[in-house]
């Protein structure tokens, strides 16, 4: 193989499937299971909750990707017959304050976003279930994805495309020589050689380069969701109430979310949460508390300082990568982060400047 890349999750997978259409044999290792890590646990937003709060880094990453996804979720499912939802339900964010909304309307104007401010009326209007809010703030253009299945469809495109998938495969250490990348060895003792590797692993990217001393801002943080069981239209956009979302998805489910927890590596869902999601489900869109509650679970998030991803070359490793540290937005980004990191291995003139996206080291 030309190319080793260690995870995968969305963005392991999407950059593995831009080297391998840029001509390199790839093979991909993952420690469990393809897109079950925060890949899946997402709500699938199209958007950072919070756009005009986001650094340029971000929102660049983030358009490039937006332009795209409707072509790419079109393009998976005339491939592998998957269809991945791409919907563009609109985000509504509920009462914001004096400050928020000057934000806002300075974001849309140098981006050229669509952004309207509704007031109580029109906000019954647009979302007449939700709770009653003074005003809002209306992006008509944001989308979203039903992220378990782009992850099955990303899965099914690999296979096809020749990319080597070794699932059950977790990488203990990275293996270098005289400066340059020479391999990884497995869990298993497996030593694997390989010129180029990518570091992918999301929230577990900094375990793996820490013993070439290279200390990142990766971390986990855990976010805890909830599953409700609706009919199809009860919730019509995507809702966002300071810090709490809904996600409606086309068969009536809806996604609540989400928890903000640094806990290291620990999974586990508490009651203390579900109780904390559930109240505010009900406050946001009260018809909720009747609807059967199907699902409760918790992901790792990739967490970084100012949630700017590290894409590149690792400084004084030659031929070692990495594309991780996503934090929210790992889904929205894992398109051009994947384009950005392969334009970079295969020496094409970059989608974006690089340099904002250097390995952010502590």
């Amino acid at each position: 193989m030309d190319c080793l890349v260690i995870g995968g999750g969305l963005v392991g997978m999407m950059t593995a499937r831009e080297l391998a259409a840029g001509g390199l044999r790839v093979r991909l290792l993952e420690r469990g299971e393809c897109g079950r890590e925060s890949s899946w646990a997402g709500g699938g937003i199209l958007s950072p909750l919070s756009p005009w709060d986001m650094p340029e880094a971000v929102s660049l990453l983030a358009a490039w990707s937006q332009r795209r996804y409707p072509a790419l979720a079109a393009g998976l499912a005339d491939e592998t017959g998957i269809d991945a939802e791409w919907t563009q339900s609109g985000l509504l964010s509920l009462d914001p304050d004096a400050g928020t909304a000057a934000r806002a309307a300075a974001w849309a104007r140098e981006h050229g976003a669509r952004l309207e401010t509704l007031d109580a009326a029109g906000v019954a209007r647009l979302e007449p279930l939700c709770r009653p809010a003074a005003q809002a703030l209306w992006l008509p253009e944001v989308a979203q994805i039903r992220n378990p299945r782009l992850l099955r469809a990303l899965k099914r495109s690999l296979e096809i495309a020749g990319v080597a998938l070794d699932e059950h495969t977790g990488v203990s250490e990275l293996l270098s020589r005289a400066g340059r990348i020479a391999g990884v060895r497995t869990e298993d003792g497996e030593i694997i050689e390989a010129d180029c590797v990518i570091v992918a692993g999301g929230a577990w990217s900094g375990i793996l380069l820490e013993p070439l001393g290279i200390r990142t801002d990766i971390r986990p943080v855990k976010g805890q969701m909830l599953m409700y069981r609706a009919e199809p239209g009860l919730v019509r956009c995507i809702l966002q109430d300071h810090g709490r979302y809904a996600v409606p998805r086309r068969d009536g489910h809806v996604l609540f979310g989400s928890t903000l927890e640094e806990s290291g590596f620990d999974r586990s869902v508490s009651d203390g949460a579900r109780a904390e999601l559930t109240a505010a489900a009900a406050s946001l869109v009260p018809a909720l508390a009747a609807c059967p509650l199907v699902r409760h679970w918790a992901g790792l998030r990739p967490g970084s300082t100012d949630g700017v991803p590290s894409i590149g070359p690792v400084p004084g490793v030659a031929g070692l990568y990495v594309n991780a540290g996503h934090f929210r937005n790992g889904v929205l980004l894992a398109p051009a982060s994947a384009r950005l990191l392969a334009d970079i291995v295969l020496g094409r003139p970059p989608i974006l400047e690089p340099a904002p996206y250097s390995l952010h080291s502590v």
